[in-house]
This record gives C-alpha cells, structure tokens and sequence, in this order.
C-alpha cells in the first residue's frame, strides 16, 4: 500500500510542476507557439497521462481490498465467529454455518448461475459437471464446524 501511495505521490507532484512549467512557458512566450511551449504542452500530456495510470492503479487498488473485507465480513457473519456489538441488532436467530459449507453453497450458486446463463438450467435436475448427482440444497451440515 505504501508503494501505491508513493506512486501516486510522486506521479501528482510530477504533474503538478508540469502543468506549472506549461503555463510558464505559454507566459515566457507571450502566449504565442513556440518549441519551448509545444514541449512543455508534451511533458504536460505525459504526466497527466502517467498520473492518471497511478489514479487507476490506487482505485484497483482500494476495490481489491474492499472487496476481501466484504468477503472475510460475509464470512465471519456466516460463520458467526463475530460478537454482536453493542447497539447493532440482535442476530437473525438463524443458527450459524460452517465456513466449509458456506463455501459448498457458495459454488453451488456460481454453477447454477453458469447453468443459467448457458441455457441449461431449464431441466430441473440439472448436475455440476464433476459430480455424478444434482446438486441437494438440503445436505447435512458439515461436522468439522
């Protein structure tokens, strides 16, 4: 993380004395076209070229992680490894699941999806690919909880 911080850092710094040098030069040029002005307009395009790539990198960046908080919370919540806090709503009375079945039911609905959307959901008793039965929503919960 620091790293992207850096980067963007430096890439906003980088720009900034771009653009500063650019309207230097416009103003040294008395705002007419020259090749002091034309390469000072390039460094510019650069910078705000490179400063942008950092942009996108630190916003990949921050949805990778907010994606795999999401994740551990929908897993901890699931799980009910997590104690209420004081203030928040007492739990839905559902009993807790294990993370292995959470990750059974997890894939049982990406195959569906994939099931779905390649037309063959239409069957009923449609199986997953690598097992020799449909899928039973009503599968005993895992032992090792």
């Amino acid at each position: 993380m620091d790293n992207i911080v850096d980067s963007l850092t430096t890439a906003h710094q980088e720009f900034i004395s771009a653009a500063a040098s650019t309207l230097e030069a416009k103003e040294n040029s008395g705002g007419q076209k020259t090749p002091a002005t034309d390469a000072a307009l390039e460094n510019f395009k650069q910078r705000w070229e490179l400063f942008r790539v950092a942009c996108d990198q630190a916003e990949e960046f921050v949805e990778s992680v907010k994606q795999r908080i999401g994740s551990e919370c929908l897993v901890d919540e699931a799980t009910g490894s997590v104690a209420p806090k004081p203030g928040q709503p007492a739990p839905s009375g559902l009993p807790p699941i294990s993370a292995v079945r959470l990750e059974q039911m997890s894939k049982a609905v990406r195959w569906l999806v994939i099931e779905l959307q390649q037309g063959s959901g239409a069957g009923g008793g449609t199986s997953h690919p690598n097992s020799a039965a449909p899928f039973d929503a009503r599968f005993t919960e895992d032992p090792a909880q």
